[in-house]
């Protein structure tokens, strides 16, 4: 990547349709960047787009190939695709708390996996997104933990493992604005938004990691909203 420019360049989006991805794909499109938008829906049309499900490696490394052939390449991914299913371990689903996982954290690895090579090309950046639940256990929230910690794990690994080669930066946002909480029983919904943040302000952060100069790296990245009480 340019090493005095702002402009984040071709960044891969994975869940860039809706919530914290649509905000990174809109912060990307107005810093003149082209956001490449990964999602089983469609966004807001502000750059290619890619129906995928990340739980499926090989169709995103189908996916992700041609997205990167068609780009002509590839500056930055960001992972920001995640499901939850929040319940005692005893009375959630095995499919339902499994597919946690394989979204949250394989499919966050399925991306990253197929994007490397392009981003070796061009020294570029991984922004994973994790969650303060990524450090912070709670009850009734093992598959999301499980899968959030994974990808803190994941991340640290992958930037001892490739340091100097691209950069790898965690992002641990607490709960945003989004639909992300859709869907859940009354009892696993936050009582009022006041202390959820904007996703823009996440957003923001993202690209903040991806604008840094050659030779220096956001490693990990906390953001919330100031009465967040899920972190520290």
């Amino acid at each position: 990547m340019p090493e005095t420019t702002n402009n984040p360049g071709r960044v891969l989006i994975s869940g860039g349709a809706s919530g914290l991805g649509a905000a990174v794909a809109r912060a990307v499109h107005d810093a003149g960047g082209t956001p490449i938008v990964l999602d089983r829906d469609a966004g807001a049309d502000l750059g290619p787009e890619y129906r995928v499900d990340v739980s499926d490696s090989g169709q995103v490394a189908e996916v992700v190939g041609q997205a990167i052939e068609e780009a002509g390449g590839l500056d930055a991914v960001v992972t920001a695709a995640g499901i939850d299913r929040p319940g005692r371990l005893d009375e959630t689903p095995t499919d339902a708390w499994e597919a946690v996982i394989a979204v949250d954290l394989l499919g966050t690895v399925s991306v990253v996996r197929a994007a490397m090579p392009a981003l070796i090309t061009s020294r570029g950046r991984v922004v994973t997104v994790a969650s303060s639940l990524g450090l912070r256990a709670l009850p009734e929230a093992t598959a999301y933990c499980a899968a959030k910690f994974g990808v803190v794990g994941f991340s640290r690994a992958l930037a001892a493992e490739t340091r100097g080669q691209i950069g790898v930066t965690t992002l641990v946002p607490a709960g945003m604005k989004t639909h992300f909480f859709d869907g859940r029983d009354e009892q696993y919904k936050p009582q009022d938004d006041s202390r959820l943040n904007d996703p823009a302000n996440v957003a923001n952060a993202a690209l903040f990691a991806l604008s840094q100069p050659a030779g220096c790296e956001v490693r990990e990245l906390v953001i919330c909203h100031e009465l967040e009480d899920s972190w520290p």
